[in-house]
């Protein structure tokens, strides 16, 4: 039983350190370290709160299995998504130092999320790559709410969620969640609304507007792009606010 768990937390792993190695290259003791402090994690539902708005938490928190989002919540109720969390995410790597969370992250699908302490952090802030890694994971961050905020004030609708298209398409093929031109598209039209500041009938609109065109094919959940390229062209998409490795080395 307990090489099964071992087993597992590893299998679960796999995420975090194919996020970070996107990043920065990791030597063979950073992975080892990972694996032993992050576990399989905590199972949630669709719709359970990883950290409330207003709470103050003393654990950093990891999505090592399914996917959740960032959100605001106005007094009128209205939600508005403030980023989506992927496998592999630090959801708030230094939150712990908040008196309490600005925002609120919460499950979009069953997730499994990993806990780690302060000192947890300090252990993997301490090795120089490990340090690199998280340094850009938090610059990542930073870099796709300024991409977020060029996409609500100056795309047209349409635009706007060819765009969100573009960035989910290339941070699930990082950690093995897509294709070269598919994936499980784990967001109502709702919750695209509330990302790009459209109503749910602007959405449906802008989504048909993107079929017609051949630009992309929904089969339930599964989301195919029959013209990656042309997708990006349309969503005016740059990856290069990703900072991924593989970009950075191709353009040095």
């Amino acid at each position: 039983m307990r090489s099964d768990r071992i087993s597992q937390g590893r299998a679960l792993s796999q995420s975090i350190i194919a996020k970070l190695e996107a990043l920065h290259p990791l030597p063979k003791d950073d992975k080892k370290l990972l694996y032993a402090i992050v576990g399989p994690g905590k199972a949630l539902k669709a719709g359970d709160d990883i950290v409330r708005e207003g709470d103050h938490t003393d654990v950093v928190h990891v999505i090592v299995e399914g996917h959740g989002f960032r959100y605001k919540t106005l007094p009128d109720g209205k939600r508005q998504i403030i980023g989506y969390l992927v496998p592999g995410d630090f959801c708030d790597l230094y939150g712990f130092l908040l008196d309490k969370m600005d925002h609120g992250m919460a499950a979009r699908t069953p997730c499994r999320v990993a806990q780690l302490t302060e000192d947890h952090i300090l252990m993997l802030t301490s090795r120089p790559a490990l340090a690199r890694a998280l340094w850009w994971s938090e610059l990542v961050n930073g870099s796709i709410l300024r991409e977020w905020l060029v996409n609500m004030g100056r795309r047209t609708p349409s635009a706007r969620i060819a765009h969100i298209l573009c960035e989910l398409l290339v941070r699930l093929q990082v950690v093995g969640e897509a294709t070269d031109d598919s994936f499980k598209l784990e967001l109502s039209q709702a919750e695209l609304g509330d990302t790009v500041g459209l109503t749910t009938v602007s959405v449906n609109r802008a989504l048909q507007r993107l079929r017609s065109a051949g630009l992309i094919v929904q089969t339930g959940r599964e989301l195919t792009i029959p013209d990656v390229v042309g997708l990006k062209r349309f969503a005016d998409f740059d990856p290069s606010y990703l900072h991924l490795r593989r970009d950075r080395e191709e353009q040095s």
